[in-house]
This record gives C-alpha cells, sequence and structure tokens, in this order.
C-alpha cells in the first residue's frame, strides 16, 4: 500500500504499549522526525510488545495507515492483519545475530563440543570438520543472506530453497521445495530459515528426514512447527540423522521431562538466537528507518503480503 508524503512537523505516531521497550522506540521515533502522541491522534502505530498481541485490535483505530510489528514471526497477529492499513514487521532486523548462532551451533555438534560438555571424564576423540560441507538452507531471508558470507569462509557448497528459482546471491545452488528430494541425500547441515505457512508447517517429517544422509545436522531457527517432533525423535534415536540444533520446538517451551533434553546428539537452545538485548538496538534502528521512509512517502521495510502471511 503506498503511503504519501507527509509534512514532517504534523507526523505523529504511538507507541505502545508501555513496557521496557518503549523509551527506546520512541527515541527512534524522535530521532527519525517525527513526534510521539496519544494513539487517537496518531497516523501510525509502532507496536512494543510481541508477547501481548491481544491488546492490539482495540487500539487499531481508524486514523492509522500503519503499524509496524516488532518481530519477524508473525504469527499471533494473523487474525487481526487487514488492508485497510500498512503493515510491516521485524523480517530481516535480527539476521545477523542468529546467522551467527546458527554457525556457532552447527561447528558446536559437527566438532563433538556438546558431547565434550556432558562428559565426565576423558574421552575419545569425536567430531568431523564443517570445511567443504554442503549446507542447505530452507528460506530466502535475511537468515540465509547473513549466513551464506560465514559459511563462505569453510569453502562450503549451499543451496538456498525458495519459492522460485531466482537465483540467489553467494548460494552455490538455488532450489525450490519440489527440489528437496534431489537436495537433501547430499546435504552435511539443513538449516531452517523459511516462514511458517500452511505449505512449510511440519514439512520437518519421516518423509524429509529420511531423505536425509546418516551424517547430516538439522538446524531449526525459524519456527518450532516446522518439525514434527516425534518424527525428529525417532530419526535421532535411530541414527537416521547425525544430529540437530534448535532454538525453536514444538511444543514451546519444550517441557523439562521431554525425550529430546537426554539425547546426546541433540543441542537445544531456549529460542536466543537472538536475545532481547541484542534485538532492541536492531529493531529501533529498523523503526527509525522505516519512520524515515514513512515521513517521505517511500516503500517500508518488512511489508507483510497478506496473500502469503509474511
Amino acid at each position: 500500500m503506498k503511503i504519501k508524503n507527509k509534512n514532517i512537523e504534523e507526523v505523529k505516531l504511538a507507541v505502545e504499549p508501555d513496557n521496557w521497550r518503549r523509551e527506546k522506540l520512541v527515541e527512534a521515533v524522535v530521532t527519525a522526525g517525527a513526534s510521539v502522541s496519544p494513539i487517537d491522534e496518531a497516523s501510525g502505530l509502532i507496536w512494543a510488545d510481541p508477547s501481548r498481541p491481544e491488546l492490539l485490535p482495540n487500539l487499531l483505530a481508524s486514523n492509522l495507515e500503519w503499524v509496524q510489528l516488532p518481530f519477524a514471526g508473525i504469527e499471533p497477529f494473523l487474525p487481526m492483519l487487514d488492508d485497510q492499513r500498512t503493515w510491516t514487521c521485524g523480517k530481516g532486523v535480527y539476521s545477523q545475530p542468529v546467522a551467527e548462532h546458527v554457525l556457532g551451533s552447527i561447528l558446536a555438534l559437527k566438532r563433538g563440543l556438546i558431547t565434550y560438555a556432558r562428559t565426565k571424564g576423558w574421552s575419545a576423540p569425536v567430531g568431523e570438520t564443517l570445511f567443504g560441507s554442503h549446507v542447505v538452507i530452507l528460506g530466502a531471508g535475511g537468515i540465509a543472506n547473513n549466513l551464506l558470507p560465514l559459511l563462505s569462509a569453510f569453502d562450503c557448497e549451499t543451496t538456498v530453497v525458495r519459492r522460485s528459482k531466482e537465483k540467489v546471491p553467494n548460494a552455490t545452488h538455488t532450489a525450490c521445495l519440489e527440489d528437496l528430494p534431489n537436495v537433501l541425500p547430499s546435504a552435511d547441515v539443513v538449516v531452517l530459515a523459511l516462514a511458517l505457512t500452511p505449505a512449510t508447517t511440519r514439512i520437518v517429517d519421516t518423509s524429509f528426514l529420511g531423505m536425509m544422509s546418516e551424517k547430516a545436522v538439522l538446524v531449526n531457527v525459524a519456527r518450532g512447527r516446522h518439525v514434527v517432533t516425534a518424527d525428529l525423535v525417532e530419526a535421532l534415536q535411530s541414527g537416521q540423522i547425525f544430529g540437530a540444533v534448535l532454538d525453536v520446538t514444538d511444543p514451546e517451551p519444550l517441557p523439562d521431562n521431554h525425550v529430546l533434553w537426554e539425547l546426546e546428539n541433540c543441542l537445544i537452545t531456549p529460542h536466543i538466537g537472538n536475545t532481547p538485548e541484542m534485538g532492541i538496538e536492531l529493531l529501533a534502528s529498523r523503526v527509525e528507518e522505516n519512520v524515515r521512509r514513512y515521513i517521505s512517502g517511500d516503500s517500508l521495510l518488512g511489508e507483510l503480503d497478506l496473500e502469503l502471511g509474511y
């Protein structure tokens, strides 16, 4: 949706609700040249709390022509999205720290650091190198774009799987979901970094895992519901795949007594690929840039496609 140029003196934006993020986001709005006002006087809304989507519908007044959501994942907000205003989210905002987390996690699992950390004494040598590996990344967004240069330092062959076959810069190959039977068998690492849609929900099931090599590692930094957890547990226990790195799970939080916690070939982190401390500075920078674009009438970053749902 096209937003017209604004008279900068008249641009008023609301930042809601009042929480620890608000001060930083207010600063970003003001730095960009707009003013912060009550929501009934504002034409745009910067939403500061991803954990309380239920508060948003009551604030969607007709005067709002733009709403900025804080995270890339928008599942809790889907029921309230409409075509009466422009919606943007945090797509690409947190990609750098998440890509860093992916690389560190792969190295930790492949080099045996998980096993060594749990061992109480001197043990036999384990682990293998990432150099020269074939890494398959599902999703061609910001995480993939930031991860590809990191993998290049390890001389990795890379395949990015996306909706179209349009070439992804820095990737060795580009493929589509229907190409997975030809791509997965040669993968040493498979990274899930794609949006959660009906087409990608539970995409990693027995069939998907069966196409992977027994030496392969699965990394999920996208959404827990991409993976059928019971099928992954079976693949890890049977040795169908070498291991898994899970920053997101289904269910989430993962219950304390869940079998995944006991598996030595599974590294679980509590959805911290991007932490709040890392994220607020990145989100504030995105808000500042989008406010500048909003004032000038330029296209906003992270605009949602209502048909695709992300």
